[in-house]
């Protein structure tokens, strides 16, 4: 099984952009770091978040670092198509990173906590790269916060589904509503949690398509096959629950879902 509980298609890269442009208002307002400053993103991925920092943040000295190198491929790409210059791709662990501590002023970590089996001990990591006084800027979901109308009980049940996989393969989907202890226990001070919620209708037709269709209804429809191999649904019954979680999109629907963006410092 893969360790990535999405995978590494072109869907799935496409999925992340559509997440990463729909939302980068709501869940990039207030992060800027000081020009000259620099700054580590861990697990940046095909870099869908990572333009989103560079252009909000021109000043800043971007490294970013991932461990698969299609990835990085893509994100590179990415950048020099959109003339991205104070970025640069490195590959890496996050349990292992190449630098030398206290290296850097800031760094950001998004969706990446979620797949970790150690997600504190990849937190004290990070910590180790910040200078005396860097913040960190961390945000993640929580798949226990998502709510429909109409909803029925096989929506629900393809959620559940998710996460269980997610489980399975030592992630936590519901790592947002543990990110002030886990914070806490890594060592981090001036611990800030904020609750980031996106709310869907149809007088929003750009989340109704960005987000409820193309960001969260698909990430949850690609692990179809995994669920079903585990043993925790039936085909023919989980279909039946992405269809209703569709239904969700219509002219009478309503979606719901909390996103939670930490800020904390290293000690001196």
């Amino acid at each position: 099984m893969q360790s990535y509980v999405h995978g590494y298609s072109r869907r799935e890269a496409k999925r992340l952009t559509d997440q990463a442009d729909t939302l980068a208002d709501l869940l990039h307002d207030g992060t800027t770091f000081a020009p000259g400053g620099r700054v580590l993103e861990c697990g940046c991925g095909t870099g869908s978040q990572t333009t989103h920092l560079a252009r909000r943040n021109p000043g800043a000295r971007i490294i970013s670092l991932d461990r698969n190198p299609d990835s990085l491929r893509i994100a590179q790409a990415r950048l020099e198509d959109l003339g991205i210059t104070n970025v640069a791709l490195q590959r890496g662990d996050i349990y292992s990173l190449p630098f030398k501590p206290q290296t850097f002023d800031d760094a950001f970590v998004c969706f990446v906590l979620e797949h970790l089996p150690e997600p504190e001990k990849a937190l004290i990591c990070i910590k180790d790269m910040l200078k005396p006084g860097g913040r960190l800027t961390l945000i993640e979901g929580d798949h226990g916060s998502w709510y429909c109308h109409p909803e029925t009980p096989a929506a629900r049940r393809t959620v559940e589904c998710l996460i269980k996989v997610q489980a399975a393969m030592q992630g936590d989907a519901l790592i947002g509503r543990r990110l002030y202890p886990l914070l806490r226990s890594s060592g981090f001070r001036q611990v800030q949690v904020v609750p980031r919620m996106v709310y869907v209708d149809h007088s929003r037709p750009g989340l109704v398509e960005g987000f409820s269709r193309n960001t969260f209804i698909a990430m949850v429809a690609a692990v179809e096959d995994q669920a079903v191999d585990m043993g925790l649904i039936g085909r023919e019954d989980w279909r039946r629950g992405i269809n209703d979680l569709y239904r969700a999109t219509g002219p009478e629907g309503t979606f719901c879902y909390t996103f939670f963006k930490a800020r904390a410092e290293k000690g001196s």
